[in-house]
């Protein structure tokens, strides 16, 4: 009987256990290495491609990027698989504060280049926008300090007295004495209050509005703010809605399509039935030209026994609200009836949205739009300072103050 050393068993079983713990310590080190791997890919500056304008709402295909992180076409590209994205994501997550920094920190439009803006703005659409109450009331709170839109949107009987003298806004030498028939064709206080709506829609009539679809998400809100008598007709519906509480009317416009109703009158009425019940909104005070055509507008619909309220800017809100975003950069002859309707609705409402305002000729993806939703007739050139207001809306969207919509709902 051979001899059988003891110590060769445990050799053996010494061996098999070295191959077992390396095997083990391999795929340890894989799995480690993958899962290193994942976050880095997260982490990367990862450029999202909308063409469309659109949010990337529980999307779970392919992206192909490039090493920086950008976005790769043909059949070169390096597919990587990002197919546990259910964004969009936080707003406060880390990706979107760090795309919200890249356009705060541009302090001024001529910062940077408008595709490099219209690209920051595209990757910003990957975070789902929320209200930042804090950024929110700090705004409101300066606007209450130099405009005060609750006691002096409009002229009143309790902010303009009897007798009055009324300054006119533009021409400031001009004085309108507030006699008894105007008087009475006041509101006795302001109808609106301070944060008095939930939810507001400030409607621009921008070539951005174009097939986004957004009407029924309009119509959804608390009050809706229009300007200048836009369409509303079935033809725009779809992505403008319908709903309309305050419109303005600059008074050229009724000079211009309506003879300064002077022979127009019954068309005139039937555009402003279009609107239902709608408050319309009149600069009377803005200049002299305009006073005696803005008053006619009450007068018409008296006669027509028309239900709906006439009011008129105060000219010394209009003086408050340019002076403020003088402030904020907008250099311009006049601002626009939208960015004072903004100012408005961020005092009397909780949270306010905006729709059809883009001041450019290109939409975010940098394809060609219309002037407007309905036409291509673009204003006096130096009159207005669009890409400057935008420029303040997409600050105040990455803050979280007010929400801008330039895609699709």
């Amino acid at each position: 009987m051979g001899y059988a050393d003891p110590s060769g068993g445990r050799d053996l079983l010494g061996n098999r256990t070295l191959l077992f713990i390396f095997i083990c310590a391999f795929a340890l080190v894989t799995l480690l290495q993958q899962i290193l791997y994942g976050r880095n890919y997260i982490k990367r500056e990862l450029q999202f491609s909308w063409q469309n304008g659109e949010e990337l709402g529980n999307w779970t295909g392919i992206f192909n990027f490039t090493d920086d992180g950008a976005v790769k076409t043909g059949s070169d590209a390096d597919s990587r698989y990002f197919e546990f994205y259910e964004g969009p994501l936080d707003f406060n997550s880390t990706k979107c504060l760090e795309l919200r920094r890249d356009i705060t920190n541009v302090k001024v439009l001529s910062m940077v280049k408008e595709s490099d803006l219209f690209d920051r703005w595209k990757s910003l659409q990957v975070c789902k926008w929320e209200m930042n109450v804090m950024e929110a009331n700090v705004f409101k709170s300066s606007l209450l300090r130099c405009c005060n839109a609750p006691s002096f949107l409009f002229t009143t009987q309790k902010n303009t007295p009897l007798g009055s003298k009324l300054r006119y806004e533009v021409d400031t030498s001009g004085i309108f004495q507030i006699n008894s028939e105007i008087f009475n064709i006041f509101p006795k206080d302001m109808p609106y209050y301070r944060s008095q709506f939930k939810k507001c829609a400030v409607v621009g009539n921008g070539g951005i509005l174009k097939d986004s679809k957004c009407g029924k998400d309009i119509d959804n809100t608390d009050f809706v703010f229009r300007c200048n008598l836009p369409p509303i007709t079935q033809k725009y519906v779809e992505d403008v809605g319908m709903k309309t509480d305050v419109v303005t009317i600059n008074p050229s416009i009724i000079t211009e399509r309506f003879n300064k109703l002077e022979k127009w009158r019954r068309p005139f009425y039937e555009v402003v039935q279009g609107y239902e019940n709608a408050s319309l909104l009149l600069p009377a005070f803005y200049n002299t030209r305009n006073t005696d055509v803005s008053i006619r507008v009450k007068y018409v619909l008296d006669d027509f026994e028309s239900q709906q309220a006439v009011y008129y800017f105060h000219p010394q809100y209009l003086i408050s609200v340019s002076h403020f975003w003088l402030m904020q950069g907008v250099h311009a002859k006049r601002i626009s009836s939208g960015l004072i309707l903004v100012t408005a609705a961020l005092e009397l409402c909780e949270e306010v949205h905006l729709y059809g305002f883009w001041g450019f000729p290109m939409d975010p993806s940098g394809n060609f739009i219309t002037h407007h939703y309905y036409d291509n007739v673009k204003p006096r050139p130096g009159f207005h300072a669009m890409p400057s207001e935008i420029f303040n809306f997409i600050h105040m969207h990455s803050k979280g103050i007010l929400r801008v919509h330039t895609g699709t709902c």
